[in-house]
């Protein structure tokens, strides 16, 4: 898709936000100043006093519905379903009928309180890719019945929350952010079916890259990022665990149960994963490895039995292989079902009958060669340049390093002594592990 295609969707999904709406930005009740105001009934006599809204905020629908109030008549507190509410107006709710039936308060699921749950805490802002504080929260009627549509994230707002409540009912539309750019997260929101939690927000949350992911993560709080981790598919989340600071990931793991870390740390990238499992304490490292598959459980032990500071404790044994009788087309297809680890592939490995390594090819050599050229055609061009970069496990990483440069490449492959593939050591790992103080430095690679 161009980017003018791209601008053009997005300007439209903007336009279907109900804030973009004049009727509905003028309508709009701020919720720190409905709380603590009056309910009345039709012959305007106070009935009650509003404590809190109630809202379906991880239900299917893009703005969540208000299902009730929180009333506090007396010492008591009940509530009243939204069937009963008339009108919703600054600071004051008036009711449809003179009767309400008036019950205890009971929890359905997808169901938070506005002002407990969701006032005051942290949210993701989606658009601006940050995490911040509802400050205050806004309700609008929308298709015959109240909803939450957008929330205020300013530092004006809050001062206006602490001075007189003459001025809390008083929203300003400016500063609103559209609840469909934001996800929340609420008290009490894991409870409920699965497939009724953050519907709307969720595909806002998939737009973002691993890197945003990242560093949203990072700036969450305990509970709120394992919330996040939660709502993720694990591919999406280990992609944005790559991502993240050292540091921070071994908080995260060790902050997360046990089951979900090692589920986590198997979709990461092999070299990723060695290196996060390798910053945690021995009993916490084994922990999580007896929960992952045997497989790659032993995969990872074989990457950690190598020295930190070394190439085999920096490699990827991710390694797409050919042998000379293949096709180009044939080894394409092995590309195409590793598409999900594109970003640790930059060349194709090439062995003989013994496994032995012969020549390793630049994924720009497979894109331009015919699809019926065999492999042995392109080793016979590439003999001309030499044999590829090679380096072996224990080499340390500043050697390794000298010889990318002096080769020119992206990457290196790793070999035991018979000359055996045993991984890939690529020029980003090598930064990350010699330039730790930089941070994690992740390019984008050829064909990503």
């Amino acid at each position: 898709m161009s980017t003018s295609a791209r601008l053009r969707d997005r300007r439209v999904h903007l336009e279907r936000r109900a804030t973009a709406s004049k009727a509905v930005r003028t309508s709009l009740v701020s919720l720190a100043g409905l709380v603590g105001g009056p309910v009345t009934n039709q012959a305007g006599e106070e009935v009650g006093r509003v404590v809190d809204v109630v809202a379906r905020l991880y239900g299917t629908e893009p703005y969540p519905p208000v299902t009730g109030l929180i009333l506090r008549i007396g010492r008591r507190r009940t509530f009243l379903a939204a069937a009963a509410i008339g009108k919703v107006q600054a600071g004051h709710v008036r009711l449809r009928t003179a009767r309400v039936d008036l019950r205890d308060f009971a929890r359905r699921p997808g169901e938070v309180l506005l002002a407990k749950d969701v006032l005051d805490h942290q949210l993701v802002d989606v658009d601006g890719v940050q995490v911040t504080r509802a400050a205050d929260l806004y309700l609008a009627p929308l298709v015959d019945q109240i909803v939450l549509v957008g929330v205020d994230v300013s530092l004006p707002t809050l001062i206006r929350r602490l001075g007189p409540r003459r001025w809390q009912s008083r929203p300003t539309p400016e500063r609103v952010l559209d609840w469909q750019a934001v996800a929340p997260f609420a008290e009490h929101a894991t409870e409920g079916p699965p497939q009724v939690r953050l519907r709307a927000s969720r595909a806002a949350l998939y737009r973002l890259r691993p890197a945003d992911l990242a560093d949203i993560l990072e700036d969450l709080g305990r509970a709120e990022r394992q919330q996040l981790l939660g709502w993720l598919e694990p591919e999406q989340a280990a992609d944005a665990l790559e991502e993240m600071e050292p540091a921070e990931l071994e908080n995260l793991l060790r902050e997360a149960q046990p089951e979900h870390a090692a589920r986590l740390v198997d979709e990461m990238e092999p070299d990723e994963a060695a290196d996060a499992l390798r910053d945690l304490e021995p009993e916490e490292r084994e922990a999580l490895l007896i929960r992952m598959p045997a497989g790659e459980a032993g995969e990872l032990r074989r990457l950690l039995a190598h020295r930190e500071g070394t190439a085999g404790g920096a490699m990827t044994t991710l390694l797409v292989t050919a042998r000379r009788d293949e096709t180009v087309a044939e080894v394409r297809a092995q590309l195409a079902e590793q598409a999900e680890h594109r970003t640790e592939i930059d060349a194709v490995t090439v062995v003989d009958d013994t496994g032995r390594l012969v020549c390793d090819l630049a994924l720009f050599d497979l894109a331009v060669a015919e699809d019926t050229t065999s492999v042995a055609d392109l080793v016979a061009w590439q003999a001309q340049f030499g044999p590829p970069a090679t380096v072996r496990p224990d080499t340390p990483l500043a050697e390794a390093a000298d010889q990318l440069v002096a080769a020119r490449a992206s990457s290196l492959l790793v070999v035991d002594d018979s000359d055996h593939p045993l991984g890939r050591i690529l020029a980003d790992d090598l930064l990350d592990a010699l330039l730790p103080e930089r941070g994690r430095l992740h390019f984008r690679r050829f064909l990503q």
